[in-house]
């Protein structure tokens, strides 16, 4: 067996370097496991950071550091690494997408790599994610629909009792389960899905990517499979700066997600998804002028979803862009 484990750095050392070494006990219990870091583009003292860690510890015989000028996104980042070992005379059985803002739990990767061996017929499997206590976040996900767009944006609950089959993220589940997508923060991919659909699509930068990468996977007959007893710790939020803590939306967040409804389910689609998104949130809006305010939401939300949705821009996919560089931390 060989597994190539792949993590992109961006401004985030500290944190990358935390999630090797909770990899380092873990390199032994799968033979043949190799770590790729790509530094990509943080600029300031990230790269020499890392890879003072990877030779101050001895890492270096499991993790080696690739530096990136420019920031490729978390598509780029990943297939910078993805690329070569694909075409190498070796290359990997699997491959793990792994956020830097994870903390491996003891055998989180042999418990992947021992369900892949097992199931030659699953493309994708994905951890149970979790807080730092232990406390499960969602991370087996149902594809997004112009229903799960209206439901996730008016926020009220007949309708999402009524509306309970098209929820996005269902009740977390103790066992092993087939599922529409995992969050790429934790997620091993099968050699042959790379063969049979290429690799991360670039055009994302970031956002709505493991969606499309298990979406078009599962078109090639290739499941996505969610594999609690692989335990990994996500600090959500950390490696993007997008959190719990309601922030403006991000236009490339918002240009990734016009950019899956056009590519993948076409024009009259995205505009019943653009529609029924819009539609919620401006219920919501209403609801919440109504109540006083009480509920938290995103700041310009309903103008900024309007602005970045077919009606305001069109139907032409996006290749979504870069986010305007700020100067490194520290």
């Amino acid at each position: 067996m060989r597994l190539l484990i792949v993590i992109v750095n961006f401004r985030v050392a500290g944190l990358t370097i935390d999630c090797l070494r909770s990899l380092r006990d873990e390199i032994a219990a799968v033979p043949g496991t190799r770590v790729s870091v790509c530094e990509n583009g943080s600029g300031g003292d990230d790269a020499p950071r890392i890879g003072e860690a990877i030779e101050a510890n001895g890492w270096g015989a499991w993790c080696s550091l690739l530096v990136s000028e420019t920031n490729l996104g978390f598509c780029g980042g990943n297939n910078v690494l993805i690329r070569p070992a694909l075409a190498a005379a070796e290359p990997p059985d699997y491959v793990l997408l792994l956020n830097p803002d994870t903390v491996v739990r003891p055998g989180a990767i042999k418990a992947l790599a021992d369900f892949m061996a097992e199931h030659p017929d699953i493309g994708i499997a994905g951890s149970r994610l979790e807080d730092p206590d232990g406390t499960p976040q969602r991370s087996a996900f149902r594809f997004q629909s112009a229903f799960s767009e209206f439901e996730g944006a008016v926020r009220l609950g007949p309708v999402s009792r009524l509306l309970s089959r098209w929820i996005v993220a269902p009740p977390v589940v103790d066992a092993p389960a087939a599922t529409d997508w995992v969050a790429g923060a934790s997620m091993m991919v099968r050699r042959q899905v790379f063969a049979d659909i290429g690799l991360l699509d670039e055009g994302y930068f970031t956002y709505f990517d493991d969606i499309d990468f298990c979406f078009n996977a599962g078109r090639k007959g290739w499941p996505t499979w969610y594999v609690p007893a692989s335990r990994v710790v996500h600090l959500v939020g950390q490696s993007t700066g997008v959190n719990h803590t309601p922030r403006r939306l991000p236009a490339y967040m918002l240009e990734a997600r016009r950019r899956y409804f056009l590519k993948n389910h076409g024009a009259l689609y995205a505009a019943l998804a653009d529609f029924g998104k819009l539609a919620g949130l401006a219920l919501f809006a209403l609801r919440n002028l109504a109540s006083g305010g009480k509920h938290k939401t995103a700041p310009h939300v309903l103008a900024d979803c309007f602005r970045h949705s077919v009606f305001a821009r069109g139907f032409r996919i996006p290749v979504v862009q870069a986010p305007a560089s700020r100067p490194p931390r520290g």
